[in-house]
């Protein structure tokens, strides 16, 4: 199955061009030496390796950021599998789009010493053409992300014909319509954090003061967001459903509590929990009635129609 990233070529895109004309996407991190004998299939045994190699280098980062860049310089080097497409902004709103067509290799003294070749299409994305979803994705912050559920959308935008597919189909999605819904959901939490009672005690994680919380990347899938509590004393993991949370989300919370924990705290920082959907039943609660480091927020919604004036 052929999977699809956004992957940024410096702050802005900078180096887009650049990398367009020598046919590579790339990545630095400040870890000056050749990776290929490190690139197993386990991204976490690299990060192991190499997270203190990078702090050493950037004494300044927190593990939570120097996670996040050895998972991105990963993914580039290795986890983005030959045939995969990538799209990259130039920074001006055009996004080249190119496939990956070899394996890693190391280029000493570049600033992207780090790189994969690609042959990039004659193709490429006007950033205004893209839905709203699309573009709020390929926006996000970090090096890479992966946008492979937008991939029909991405094709019809470089002029390649696919048949359509119905996602009630695909094993991958539960409900179309309620992931759908869970992803607006995120991104309004993270749009007025600031104004909900988790935002009182907690930030999201920001590093260099973009946001990196969202979506976090753990080994088990995405955190919705990781947030730190104002006084770092304790990190958060929230967890957003959509209408009635299911006891299962308790199990898959403390599975990312415990990639917090060993992967991302400080020795003296606590992890914690929260659950947020709009209802919960008695098998949820129950579970939570054993996990007291795991709570349950409500969240509500609200719909008024406006009479316009002729």
């Amino acid at each position: 199955m052929k999977n699809y990233f956004r992957v940024m070529l410096g702050r802005g895109g900078a180096y887009a061009s650049t990398a367009y004309a020598g046919g590579y996407i790339g990545a630095n991190f400040e870890i000056p030496q050749n990776l290929n004998a490190d690139l197993g299939d386990d991204w976490r045994a690299f990060n192991k390796k190499f997270v203190p190699i990078f702090m050493a280098r950037q004494p300044g980062k927190t593990k939570i950021g120097a996670g996040l860049a050895c998972g991105a310089l990963w993914t580039i080097a290795k986890g983005i599998a030959k045939g995969d497409l990538v799209i990259s902004p130039d920074g001006t709103g055009t996004y080249f789009v190119g496939e990956v067509s070899g394996d890693y290799f190391y280029v000493d003294g570049e600033p992207f010493p780090h790189r994969r070749p690609v042959r990039w299409l004659s193709q490429t994305i006007q950033r205004a053409d893209m839905s709203d979803a699309l573009r709020n994705s390929t926006g996000s912050i970090g090096t890479v992300s992966t946008i492979t559920k937008y991939a029909a959308e991405i094709e019809q935008l470089i002029g390649v014909i696919v048949p359509p597919v119905s996602l009630s189909a695909d094993p991958t999605v539960d409900d179309p319509v309620a992931f759908a819904m869970e992803k607006h959901l995120e991104d309004f939490l993270v749009k007025n954090w600031a104004q909900t009672d988790l935002g009182k005690d907690y930030d999201i994680f920001a590093e260099d003061g973009e946001l990196v919380g969202q979506q976090y990347p753990t080994d088990t899938g995405p955190i919705d967001v990781l947030a730190i509590k104002k006084d770092k004393t304790e990190l958060l993991v929230v967890e957003l459903k959509r209408g009635r949370a299911s006891d299962v989300v308790v199990g898959q919370v403390l599975r990312y509590m415990g990639f917090v924990k060993e992967e991302l705290a400080e020795p003296a920082q606590a992890v914690r929990g929260v659950v947020i959907a709009l209802e919960d039943d008695i098998r949820i609660r129950r579970a939570l009635a054993m996990t007291p480091t795991i709570d349950f927020y409500r969240y509500q919604m609200t719909f008024k129609l406006l009479k316009g004036t002729p």
